[in-house]
């Protein structure tokens, strides 16, 4: 992959040239000057010419200087990975677990550091995506068409200045979007591509950003995509294997986005943002006892307008965010039968969310921040005595951070205030907490290029309206999770001069996260129902560890490589748990993945290699429980060139290379060898 600011720290040679010929002595007269012997002159100028001097500038980026591990995907290098969506993105962060159910319209959520997947929020252009329902953000409905760049923050973000919703959870996916940038005097950009190719792909989008004026710009993003999912894989049970097809992982999607974003004359910012989105598409399965179709369906609608207003008044600043969404899920069971016909199920949720947070800059060193959000979460169904929860969030957060010129500290403490209310059944009683963070950064030396970092948080989960109003079951007693999370890790890069190897990086970090109370879903025998538990207690202790370079092979050959693993154990702590000491579900000992991009002029090649250990599916570890390590190969080819003032890219992609028999989640096989096509025009 080619280096872009944001993955790589850029390496900037400066060459200061003075030549500077110091003549000695009094020109007074020309017979003065000839009497000057020349060799005496030859050696004064030699003494007195200053040499070219080099000097080496490195900048450093914010993955460097982060407080909490930072991970990051950008530009160039999300155009050259084999993706579709941000789920096939997020697999290539080291200490994530993407929990995916199986093909191009199968479930895909994130799990980092074995917290599972409610304690990542995940935010798009600075709005956190959320779903009281369930908790759980679908990446795969997330195209790459429109993503500029990927955070990947464990613990939180490290900026105090921010919602409190970005204090409230144990880790943080950042998804931004491409912006308009007209600095090259244009006013018109449209980029329009196409993808096809496996599971019957079809996949047009179309981007078109515009300088409505000097300080308006708009930004109109559509995609469609459509896929039959099918693909063949093998089905065993120890004694007979099984070649079947999977027919029940169709999708369509519509995604609409349309962006405003400003400046007014007091040089204040806004944002505006519309996001529809629409789908109809089968829900895979589990194949289990030769059971290889399902006929369950899913349609989803999602709506949501969002705004933001940052403003500077000498050491004031303020940023108001507002948010409201609508989201709406329709299920269909042909193969359950109820005295209305079909089973039908139909969820509408509603969410709003106004969030104000206040920087004072105190010092030069010192600022503090407030920042106070307000969420209402209502959930309505047509279900015989359903719930009919409403949900009041209110969340204060209290943050400081003291910079100098070496070392950096951040606090902050998050108050959590929570009111459920419902029309039938019990509601969770009210919820009042308290949440510390501190979080350090080090430079030890004076160099910049290596820095040490530290933090520590606490935090608190509520479990979510299918947690606790279980649509078969009812209120199910649940408690709330409480975490503490340990980090220690450090930073450094290194650039070199003149040589094949141009720069290095590595981030390594040591942890230990401690969650009582742990909620683990466990999947039924569709992506619908879940079945849902407390674990008492779980400890996780891992090591992450990132190492990117690049390398000038010759003046035309450049290659990047990337490199990350895990080792990572999370177990049941439950003294009296029947699983003491076991593996807690889906959660490897080793992980890791390899990112190698080649380019030479117009062309390029990239591939990736993912590797995930062995595990267990269930609490407890035996044999019948066991689920073996699997891993991929991906290969992709690129070629762009321009033609007049256009650019046109051009991809193929290999997936699965190998042909690779696996299961992510057990009895939910995934595709074996897949292709895909691309072109994009840029004018």
């Amino acid at each position: 992959m080619r280096r872009s600011k944001n993955a790589f720290v850029s390496v900037n040679y400066i060459f200061f040239t003075f030549p500077a010929i110091i003549w000695l002595g009094t020109f007074t007269s020309v017979q003065s000057f000839a009497q000057i012997d020349s060799t005496k002159a030859d050696s004064i100028n030699k003494v007195n010419q200053l040499k070219e001097v080099q000097i080496r500038k490195i900048k450093i980026s914010k993955r460097q200087t982060s407080s909490t591990p930072l991970q990051i995907l950008s530009g160039a290098e999300l155009e050259k990975l084999n993706s579709l969506s941000v789920a096939d993105a997020v697999r290539f962060f080291s200490g994530v677990q993407l929990k995916d159910y199986g093909g191009i319209g199968g479930l895909k959520t994130i799990n980092v550091r074995s917290m599972g997947t409610n304690h990542t929020a995940v935010f798009y252009d600075g709005v956190q995506l959320g779903n009281a329902q369930n908790g759980q953000v679908d990446l795969g409905k997330f195209s790459l068409d429109n993503i500029e760049e990927i955070e990947l923050y464990n613990g939180q973000k490290s900026s105090i200045f921010q919602s409190a919703k970005g204090f409230a959870s144990a880790s943080s996916l950042y998804l931004n979007s491409k912006q308009p940038d007209f600095s090259d005097g244009r006013t018109q950009k449209v980029r329009a591509s196409i993808k096809g190719g496996s599971f019957g792909l079809i996949n047009p989008s179309l981007l078109w950003q515009s300088k409505i004026s000097n300080n308006v710009y708009s930004s109109l993003s559509t995609e469609y995509k459509n896929a039959n999912g099918k693909y063949k894989f093998r089905s065993t049970n120890g004694v007979y294997d099984t070649t079947a097809v999977r027919k029940d992982g169709d999708i369509e999607t519509m995604r609409l986005e349309l962006g405003l974003n400003g400046m007014l004359a007091d040089s204040s910012k806004w944002k505006v943002k519309l996001y529809g989105y629409k789908d109809n598409q089968g829900l895979p399965g589990a194949v289990v006892n030769n059971v290889f179709a399902f006929s369950q369906r899913m349609w989803n609608k999602n709506f949501f307008i969002q705004s933001s207003y940052e403003k500077n008044v000498g050491k004031y600043s303020l940023l108001a965010t507002a948010k409201y969404a609508n989201d709406n899920l329709r299920y269909l069971d042909p193969d359950r039968v109820t005295v209305n016909g079909l089973l039908e199920n139909n969820f509408q949720l509603q969410e709003v969310y106004i969030s104000l947070a206040n920087k004072l800059k105190i010092t030069n060193y010192w600022d503090v921040v407030l920042s106070t959000d307000y969420q209402r979460n209502v959930l309505n169904a047509d279900l015989y005595r359903f719930a009919y929860p409403v949900r009041n969030t209110i969340l204060t957060a209290l943050a400081t951070q003291f910079r100098f010129a070496r070392f950096d500290i951040q606090a902050n403490l998050l108050n959590t205030l929570k009111y459920d209310k419902t029309v039938s059944g019990p509601a969770d009683i009210n919820r009042n907490e308290l949440t510390p963070t501190v979080m350090l950064s080090w430079q030890p030396f004076n160099q910049k290029e290596f820095r040490v970092r530290s933090f520590y948080k606490s935090i608190f989960r509520m479990p979510t309206f299918n947690d606790l109003y279980y649509t078969y079951y009812g209120f199910t007693v649940l408690k709330p999770e409480y975490t503490k999370q340990y980090d220690l890790g450090f930073t450094y890069i290194k650039g070199y001069d003149n040589r094949i190897l141009s720069q290095f990086s590595i981030q390594a970090d040591a942890y230990y996260n401690n969650v009582k109370n742990k909620i683990v879903a466990v999947p039924g025998n569709n992506q619908a129902r879940w079945s849902m538990m407390n674990l008492g207690l779980v400890e996780i202790k891992g090591i992450d560890v990132n190492i990117q370079s690049a390398w000038q092979l010759t003046e035309y050959v450049n290659l990047t490589t990337g490199l990350t693993y895990t080792y990572q154990k999370a177990i049941d702590a439950d003294k009296t748990s029947a699983s003491y000491k076991d593996l807690i579900p889906y959660t490897p000992i080793h992980s890791g993945s390899f990112l190698a991009s080649a380019a030479y002029k117009n062309l390029s090649m990239n591939y990736s290699f993912i590797y995930i250990g062995e595990r267990y599916n269930q609490s407890t570890n035996n044999v019948y429980n066991y689920v073996q390590p699997w891993y991929t190969h991906d290969l992709a080819l690129h070629y762009n060139t321009k033609l007049n003032r256009s650019e046109v890219r051009l991809t193929a992609e290999v997936n699965n290379l190998l042909n690779q028999d696996y299961e992510v989640i057990t009895n939910f096989p995934m595709p074996g060898r897949y292709y895909r096509i691309g072109l994009t025009y840029n004018y």
